[in-house]
């Protein structure tokens, strides 16, 4: 049987991070596609083969799970700089869109592509058959709906077929992806996770094992909050809003445009403006340093407002909660309009990563544990089964 590898991935509104193999490598790529109607020109080939390859991926998919089969895309940092280039819309269902199968795809691919998985993967003739046993997760929102069902069944039943077309280092190779097993972990209890375990699921935060958690995992176009007691996510109480950051971020950007003049690609360069250690709230306007401070506070203080009713509303469903987590890329960007308001009007118990990576790694982190003691354990099982099997012999 061919070797099997683990793959933690969080497909965030954001950008895609995920965990590969033995924690050895990892990716973080725009979750930004574009549509190609036909091959996108080389500028110098001995160019493209020093380039980085996530910074021009260019492939054609072959899946019958997309709706939109055998289509040519753009992903990532490459798609930014297109015209066309498509971002999740608020309103939307991760476990239906095409675009979460063409970055999960693409990230799967990259990364079977890697010379140094030549010893894991077989290939022939530029193909490469590759196995995964993959961890992700979806918002509580759609696992309540029973969504994710129909998504993992949709990935386990076929072979997907990653076609690199100009994309550095690997041009011309095709990577067909098979999953010998899929887990689709609800988002807020992935976060718990997280916070109370090791990457081997040992016990590291025993302050909070058994405390009243409330965590508010504040996304691109969804907010997730998980009501933790017991140990467990109290399924009817745990929410999921159609609140993200993208709507405001989208908003500063238009914006930006309208009073500046100056056009931003995407979304993740608002970000960039907002959240910079220097210079934040800047931009440069025809070569001068011009504060756009007051349109970031105006958007962002009312998107913080109405995030903060939401916790004011499930903190009094839930009263003897004893502390919020705010987690997500999305609580970055509102740490400092959501503790001055909390600090002004309730003053409830809440807390915030200040290290930003940690916030942002938080789900694929706790995907990756969880797969690989799912994967420890199935190897365990197997290994006593031809055990057995050979004792009966």
């Amino acid at each position: 049987m061919a070797n099997s590898r683990i793959a933690a991935i969080d497909v965030g509104n954001d950008s895609l991070k995920g965990i590969f193999g033995k924690m050895e490598v990892d990716i973080n790529i725009p979750n930004v596609i574009a549509k190609d109607v036909e091959d996108r020109p080389i500028i110098g080939i001995e160019e493209l083969d020093n380039q980085d390859p996530t910074e021009g991926i260019h492939i054609r998919l072959h899946s019958p799970t997309l709706k939109d089969n055998n289509s040519i895309y753009r992903v990532g940092h490459l798609a930014t700089k297109s015209s066309n280039s498509m971002e999740l819309d608020p309103g939307s269902s991760k476990s239906e869109e095409d675009q979460t199968l063409v970055m999960l795809f693409a990230a799967l691919a990259i990364d079977a592509a890697r010379e140094e998985n030549k010893q894991i993967f077989k290939r022939s003739n530029n193909v490469i058959e590759a196995t995964y046993t993959l961890g992700t997760g979806l918002p509580l929102r759609e696992v309540k709906e029973g969504k994710d069902v129909g998504y993992r069944s949709r990935l386990l039943s076929s072979v997907h077929q990653v076609e690199f077309l100009v994309t550095p280092k690997y041009q011309g190779l095709k990577v067909n992806i098979k999953f010998e097993e899929v887990k689709v972990y609800p988002e807020g209890f992935a976060a718990f996770i997280n916070l109370v375990m090791d990457n081997n699921l040992n016990i590291i935060n025993k302050d909070l094992i058994d405390k009243r958690i409330l965590i508010q995992d504040i996304g691109g176009l969804s907010t997730d909050v998980a009501v933790i007691k017991n140990r467990k996510v109290d399924d009817d109480k745990a929410q999921g809003f159609n609140l993200g950051v993208s709507e405001s971020l989208e908003a500063i950007r238009e914006e930006i445009r309208s009073k500046h003049g100056v056009e931003l690609d995407s979304r993740r360069d608002v970000v960039e403006i907002i959240t910079k250690k220097n210079d934040r709230n800047h931009i440069m306007v025809k070569g001068s340093r011009t504060s756009v401070h007051d349109i970031v506070d105006r958007i962002l203080l009312e998107l913080a407002k109405k995030q903060y009713r939401h916790l004011r509303n499930i903190w009094q469903k839930n009263s003897q909660t004893e502390i919020c987590y705010f987690i997500g890329g999305g609580s970055i960007i509102l740490k400092d309009y959501l503790k001055a308001l909390n600090n002004n009007l309730d003053g409830y118990n809440i807390d915030f990563f200040e290290d930003e990576k940690e916030s942002i790694w938080m789900m694929a982190n706790a995907y990756y544990k969880l797969i690989a003691d799912f994967s420890k354990k199935n190897q365990k099982e197997k290994q006593s089964e031809e055990q057995k099997m050979v004792k009966t012999k």
